[in-house]
């Protein structure tokens, strides 16, 4: 009897040990799956990947994501071209295409992300109709958002821009109308909110506008709906050329789309980041 006590136990034993390591390897197999990406973001979209990073999402999905926040647009894509990351999420098409173009550089979307709508805001009107004759309005001195502005302007019937008007790299240059005589004020985007007392009327880019106390859908006269003039202003996820089809970074938008990432956007943006899943390569090659 206690021989079959001792053969129970030493087999219980080894059932036990055989388990365990069994695990381990398990375990080594799942972390040696993981592929780690470096995401360069900055600002909310920072705040949103980070939270991405932490999610089971991300692990069932066999990722690790180190987000590395660098302060700048410039400065962001130009460590995607040094791989100092991966990729990056904070940029428009729009914004993309004329850093292309400046430094002569061949970043690529791999997908699409959000569209924030860009508001026309004011501290001295209450809608577009009370604006008068010769008022200030203020636009972001960058390529991208300037044109943007622009579009938006005109959408709301205040200006007319020419024809060939292109809404990545537009200019004040481009508007054939101004029934209003408005005037034109460059400024640095970022200090939007902040002059709102000093204009008439600010365009000022939903990131901006949000982290400056506003709402585009409850405090703007005016704002960008998504259609073909906007474009341009949706955002991406961007990387080097050469890693145009990796199937890894793409599964990057797979996880901010799904429900639980929405959910997280929804309770803590107010609902300015409207969800865009768009066919990125038609997309790129529609809007060059």
């Amino acid at each position: 009897m206690k021989k079959w006590i001792g053969l129970s136990i030493l087999t219980a034993v080894f059932l036990v040990t055989a388990c365990s390591n069994q695990n381990k390897k398990e375990a080594s197999k799942e972390q040696q799956q993981t592929t780690k990406i470096i995401l360069g973001s900055v600002d909310s979209d920072a705040e949103i990947w980070r939270f991405i990073a932490k999610s089971d999402l991300t692990k069932k999905a066999g990722l690790t994501i180190e987000v590395k926040e660098i302060n700048g647009g410039p400065q962001l894509n130009n460590a995607t071209v040094e791989e100092q990351v991966d990729v990056n999420a904070f940029q428009s098409l729009g914004y993309l295409r004329s850093f292309n173009q400046d430094s002569e550089q061949e970043l690529v979307p791999i997908a699409t992300t959000y569209m924030e709508p860009m508001g026309i805001y004011s501290e001295k009107y209450q809608s577009i109709e009370e604006i008068k004759e010769g008022a200030l309005v203020a636009i972001a001195d960058n390529p991208a958002n300037a044109a943007r502005g622009l579009r938006l302007m005109e959408t709301a019937g205040l200006i007319k821009l020419a024809k060939d008007f292109d809404n990545g790299t537009g200019t004040p240059s481009d508007i054939i109308e101004n029934p209003k005589h408005l005037e034109i004020k460059m400024i640095d985007d970022t200090t939007g909110p902040r002059v709102l007392q000093d204009v008439d009327l600010a365009l000022i880019s939903n990131t901006i506008a949000f982290e400056g106390g506003l709402n585009v859908l409850k405090d703007a006269l005016f704002k960008e709906e998504i259609d073909g003039n906007t474009q341009q202003s949706i955002n991406v996820l961007v990387t080097k050329k050469e890693r145009q089809q990796d199937q890894t970074l793409k599964k990057l938008a797979d996880l901010y789309h799904s429900d639980e990432v929405k959910d997280y956007i929804k309770n803590n943006f107010g609902g300015t980041k409207v969800d865009v899943q768009e066919d990125i390569q038609k997309l790129w090659e529609t809007n060059k």
